[in-house]
This record gives structure tokens, C-alpha cells and sequence, in this order.
């Protein structure tokens, strides 16, 4: 203990070994180095993730990968392109029927096209007419498609 210890009332605890080989000092994500005089193989320090970092280097790619693929299904889904010109597309011949009070697209269906069935002839009607349901107001005009 020195003098100027001794004074102020601090001791220091650490004890010293001259002969023990310095510890070598470990910074975080760094290589271990050893002392000097000591052969041996570097170590590494352990590689750890935290939250964020597994959400980096897992689940962002993860992300993309879903994102590329719905792209790419969505691409292979598409909608065939109906005609490279206009004078290649041809009409749906269809006639124009206005809706009467306590009527249906089933009844619509069954008496313009008795001879298919009427399921098919409502799907059509739906589809000609850019409906949302079937549901039809009285006084509403609407397309049927004649064949």
C-alpha cells in the first residue's frame, strides 16, 4: 500500500502475478488474440443475433421470396389477351331486357334461354353486365346474352 493510499483510505484490491501471462482483452464481435510468447490458434468470438438482426437476416429475404412469387404467379395468371386489333374481337350477341316488378336473373334466364341451363345463363348475365351479385331492381335495363 502506498503512502498516498494510506492518506486516503483506498486500498487496491487487485493482486498482481508477474509470472501469469497477461489476459487478452475481448472487444465485442472481435478476434482474440494471444499474448505474446503463447502459440496457439486464434479463437473467435461467438456470433450472436439479436431480435432485430434474426428479422435482417431471416425474415426480410423471406419477404422478397413471397413478394417475387406472388409477382410471378400473378404474371402466369394473367388474363389472356383477347385480339391483337380491334376488327379481330367479335361481339357478344346479346338483347337488352328491362327488369319487371317481382322478377330474377333465374327467371330472366329461363325464359330467354329455355334450352341451357340456367345457371350458366345467369353466370353469363352476371358477367355481361359487370354485376356485383344478382341481385336486379325493377326498371333496370340489362344485357342477356342470346347464345
Amino acid at each position: 500500500m502506498s503512502a498516498a493510499n494510506a492518506i486516503h483510505g483506498t486500498f487496491d484490491h487487485r493482486i498482481s502475478n508477474r509470472n501469469a501471462p497477461a489476459r487478452p482483452k475481448v472487444a465485442a464481435g472481435r478476434d482474440v488474440v494471444a499474448p505474446q510468447g503463447v502459440t496457439g490458434r486464434r479463437q473467435q468470438a461467438p456470433l450472436r443475433l439479436t431480435r432485430r438482426g434474426r428479422f435482417v437476416f431471416f425474415g426480410l429475404p423471406l419477404i422478397l421470396l413471397a413478394g417475387l412469387v406472388l409477382s410471378f404467379s400473378g404474371f402466369i395468371n394473367a388474363p389472356a389477351k383477347a385480339a391483337d386489333a380491334a376488327d379481330q374481337l367479335s361481339a357478344t350477341p346479346a338483347l337488352s331486357v328491362t327488369v319487371q316488378p317481382g322478377e330474377s336473373l333465374w327467371a330472366i334466364a329461363g325464359s330467354v334461354a329455355p334450352e341451357r341451363d340456367p345457371r350458366d345463363v345467369v353466370a353469363d348475365i352476371v358477367q355481361l353486365n359487370n354485376l356485383g351479385d344478382a341481385r336486379v331492381m325493377p326498371g333496370q335495363q340489362l344485357f342477356v346474352p342470346t347464345r
